[in-house]
């Protein structure tokens, strides 16, 4: 694959990483908030569902003690690229990839997983 190729890939994951973290972060803002404030859009099941499935494939990843697969793949990428990134690139990798112990985001993962399934509990979807 052409270096070229391979930096505007790894930038499309990288993206698309931040996606999957802005919404997962929004949920756990909003539902709450939303629920609180009257709002019932944080009442939808399918976003919801989507939403805890997305911070369950998180939290399962790092509790078996592996990386996100969108972090291996942009891994992956940038190694066929060679070394030049992007300055947004690393700018947003310095955002989200903080140089703390790989046990450390198990334990946040897991926390943040059940702090979901409880607004699951707190805030129900609605039922039709």
């Amino acid at each position: 694959m052409p270096a070229p190729l391979a930096i505007d890939l790894a930038e499309a994951v990288l993206a698309l990483h931040v996606g999957v973290i802005l919404f997962n972060v929004f949920g756990l803002v909003v539902v709450p908030f939303g629920a609180w404030r009257g709002r019932r859009f944080v009442r939808v099941a399918w976003w919801r569902y989507l939403h805890l499935g997305a911070l369950t494939a998180v939290a399962v990843q790092a509790v078996i003690g592996r990386a996100c697969f969108l972090t291996l793949w942009q891994d992956a990428l940038r190694g066929i690229s060679g070394n030049g990134t992007p300055m947004i690139m690393g700018w947003v990798d310095r955002v989200i990839y903080w140089p703390l112990p790989f046990w450390f985001f198990a334990v946040l993962y897991l926390l943040v997983w059940c702090y979901a399934l409880a607004l699951l509990w707190l805030v129900p979807p609605a039922r039709r």
